[in-house]
This record gives structure tokens, sequence and C-alpha cells, in this order.
């Protein structure tokens, strides 16, 4: 059959090689989108605006700051608290109004001991991390034999007999990728690991970290909620000893946590405006998040969105004129367990009209493209946004942005959102571990950044430009 298809395509070719085939008429190409017009006078205040953005020292100061004076700030801790008193009065300091704290209740959860061992057929020291959420072993701990699956649809086929009584390892590798999606492969096991294992029988789950480091740092992270067995993550250089053992045989572990719930814990966010001069009821959002995990210092996450946000946006306080629309900062709190701060800030502020918002929360590596979600209407926008960006390296994506955690709910609300898309690349290096320190944070790409949110706030905000945002239903009037 194949030799007969290729002996038919080969009459059809010379046929057509005898009898020249008329000339198609070309494909009528889409119109290509104009970038919205902005005036002279918005131009020169972006240009001024980017310049200053450039030589900022304040952005580096913040975070700087921030991990020195208070440190690791784990959701729900005195940390966190002490980290909104020293934002607040930052925050007023650089003149800023409406600056305040609106505080909402969770399920609080810290660690107290982290320890693991090989015992058969060698001993030795593995480093590894509670989970968060992650519930204690019995006290002691535990000791099991491992089982090893490469990935999570592996463990879901496995037979409960393979899993019964052992400690389940998911050996799943992250790929270094410059835009995070490497990311977004593979932190399901973090949760999906104790939610398929449990049922089976496992008696705790150990995951290689969720980075691309080689280091011999564990990476934390949440492994969601209604953890059912003791969950650990461990450094990749200790997952490759593992590796190397079970090639040759069984190996057995011993595996001690040691964690506490507290339901009653409170978390809160911090509010700061830029009062808009002619619409102070369009909201221009731009969020970070304050709390972190707490083996490192929260440098690049989220310090460094706290910092770059709000340098950009002192940057646009202290013009002779305040933009049209109001500027608001959201340094979320509890954001690593599951976006707590952001959806506490959707429910509290939606009657209010956000005509767009962003976030930082990807490190401080360079910006390097613009993705926009707005409605088909308002592209000629995107393309402003892009040529204004365009003298700091930053290049057009595409009209999927994703916004991200802290203002998903803004977003469901019904307000477009950006991606000013960070360079990702060494960020999961670090990301979650005692190597988050301030030291991770290039001073020259955190001011590229700072210039970029500017330029894009005060573009987004001295305009009137409709985005396709979602309007609040006004309220009904009084009997």
């Amino acid at each position: 059959m194949r030799s007969l298809a290729l002996a038919l395509a080969a009459f059809a070719t010379s046929a057509a090689a005898q009898t020249p085939a008329p000339t198609p008429a070309p494909a009528p190409q889409p119109a290509q989108i104009q970038p919205a017009p902005v005036s002279a006078d918005v131009q020169r205040t972006i240009d001024r605006l980017r310049e200053a953005g450039l030589q900022d020292v304040h952005g580096y100061e913040i975070v700087r700051d921030l991990v020195s004076e208070i440190g690791p700030r784990l959701a729900g801790s005195a940390q966190e608290a002490r980290a909104r008193d020293w934002a607040v009065a930052m925050l007023r300091a650089a003149r800023f109004s409406n600056v305040h704290i609106e505080t909402f209740p969770i399920p609080g959860w810290s660690w107290q001991r982290q320890e693991a061992r090989i015992v058969s057929p060698s001993q030795q020291r593995l480093v590894v991390a509670a989970l968060g959420n992650s519930p204690s072993t019995p006290a002691g701990g535990l000791e099991a034999e491992i089982v090893r699956f490469p990935d999570l649809p592996t463990l879901d086929a496995a037979p409960e007999a393979a899993v019964r009584g052992r400690i389940v390892f998911i050996d799943e590798h992250m790929t270094r990728t410059q835009d995070a999606s490497g990311y977004g492969a593979a932190v399901a096991k973090r949760s999906g690991c104790p939610r398929l294992a449990a049922p089976k029988g496992a008696v705790a789950c150990m995951i290689r970290s969720v980075g691309t480091d080689t280091h011999r740092f564990a990476h934390q992270g949440s492994a969601g909620r209604n953890v059912a067995i003791p969950t650990a993550s461990m450094s990749p250089a200790d997952a490759e000893t593992l590796d190397a053992l079970l090639e040759h045989g069984p190996v057995r572990v011993h595996l001690e946590l040691e964690t506490t719930r507290n339901p009653d814990a409170q978390s809160g966010n911090v509010i700061a405006d830029i009062r808009g001069r002619e619409r102070p009821d369009e909201i221009v959002l731009l969020a970070a998040h304050l709390d972190s995990w707490d083996l490192g210092q929260g440098a690049i996450d989220d310090g460094a969105g706290v910092a770059i946000i709000t340098a950009a946006a002192r940057l646009i306080n202290a013009l002779p004129r305040h933009p049209r629309r109001t500027i608001r900062l959201l340094l979320a709190g509890t954001e690593e367990p599951g976006g707590l701060g952001g959806d506490a800030y959707g429910r509290a502020h939606a009657s209010e009209y956000h005509v767009i918002a962003a976030e930082s929360d990807l490190g401080a590596d360079r910006v390097y493209r613009f993705n926009t979600h707005f409605a088909e209407s308002a592209l000629p926008y995107a393309r402003a946004f892009e040529r204004a960006l365009a003298p700091l390296g930053v290049v057009p994506g595409d009209n999927n942005a994703d916004g991200g955690t802290d203002i998903g709910a803004v977003r469901r609300n019904g307000a477009p959102v950006v991606d000013l898309q960070q360079d990702a690349s060494r960020y999961f290096d670090h990301h979650h571990t005692a190597d988050d320190t301030l030291a991770a944070i290039d001073p020259e790409q955190l001011r590229q950044n700072v210039a970029a949110y500017a330029v894009f706030a005060y573009l987004a905000a001295e305009s009137d430009w409709d985005f396709g945002a979602t309007r609040p239903a006004a309220p009904a009037a009084s009997p």
C-alpha cells in the first residue's frame, strides 16, 4: 500500500509539473492593530518615569529593610503581623493615602521539627522540609520502605498492594523555563502525592523538591488542604542519593515531622492608594504578597514584588499631579498557603470598579514580555502599552495573561489583567528555600522592573481607556 501511495504521489507531481497551476490569490491578511494614541504630555511623563525607575534606589532599600528588619513571614505568624505594621509605617512615610490593614481569619499552620534519614542499606541524613498543612508523624517519627514513582499518573495507576505501609516518593523533575511553565507542570505533586497515596494506605509522602537547582536545599510549599498523611519535600541532591540506592534494592527511611495547626489564626492585607484626580473610583490595582515561607528570608518571594510595586508607585506619587485614576497597592497576606489574601480582598472590594490589575510575584529578574487579557476592542491599548515598554527591552506577548494569585479574585470579578512577565530562568533555584535571601536579587534588574511597573501603572491610570472591565452592579435603591 505504501508503495502504491508513493507511486500515485509521484504521478501527481509529474502531472502538476507539466500543467502549471494558476497562481492562488494571496490570502487576506488581518488588519494590523495600531497602538492607541498617547498625548505628548503623557509620553514625556512616561519617559521621565522610565528613566527615574532605572535610577531608583528605593526598591532595593524596601526589600532590604523587609528581609533584615522582619525576616521570614509565615502566614498567620507574629512575623507576618509585624510585616503588616512595617508596611503601614513605610507607606505612610512615603505619603500614600488610605493606608490601612484589612484582617481576615485563616487556618494557620507551622512546623517545629522536620528530619529524615536513610536507615537501610546505608545510614545518612536527608534534607527535607515539611510541606504546608502536613500533619505530624507519630511521636518519635515513622520508619518504612520507600516506593518510588516517576510522576503522579504512575502513582495513580499503582495497585494498593504496591503502596500500603510504605513511604511514597514522587521523583518528578522540574524543567527550567523562562516563562515559569515548568513550575506549573511540576507543582501538582505537592498536593497530588498525599491525595493519591493516602487512600492506597501509604504512611507518608516525600517528593523531589519543586525546583531547578541541584543544591542541598529542600523547597517548601503547600500540600493543599485536608492533608491526610505526613508530607515532605526533599532536596534535589538527596533525591539523587535515594535514586542511586533504589537502583540496587530496597531502601528504608525514618521520617519525623512535628507540625501544628491553628484554626483561629489571623492574617491581613495592607492597602494604600494614590487617589485619582478625576476618576478616583476607577482603580488600577498593583499587587504583591507580604507573607513567605520561613526557611529563607522571603526576598525573591515576594519581598521583591512588594518592593517593585511600591517603588513604582512612589515615583508616580511624586509627580506634580496625580493621574486621573486611583492607583492602589495591595500587599496581600497568606498567599503561599492558597491565595487567601487575594480572595479576601476580592470579597471585601467586590463593589469597587477595578479597571485593570497586575501583580509582581516572580522574583526580581527583568521583565521581558508583556501579556494582556483584554476585550478585543481594547487591543489598541495593549499595543500602546507595548510601545511604551519597548525601550526597556520588553517584547509583545499575547492576550492570554493569567494575572496571578493575588489578583485572581479581582479577575474573576471582571477586571482585565496583565502580566509583566519576569524572566524566571533562575527563580526556581532559590524559590521557597533557605537560599531565598537578599543575595538572590540583582539590583539592576530590580530597577528595570520598577521602571516597567511605573510606566504601565501611570499610562493605565492617566488614560480613560476601557480595557473591558465589568462594572459592579449598582446597589439597590432603598425602598
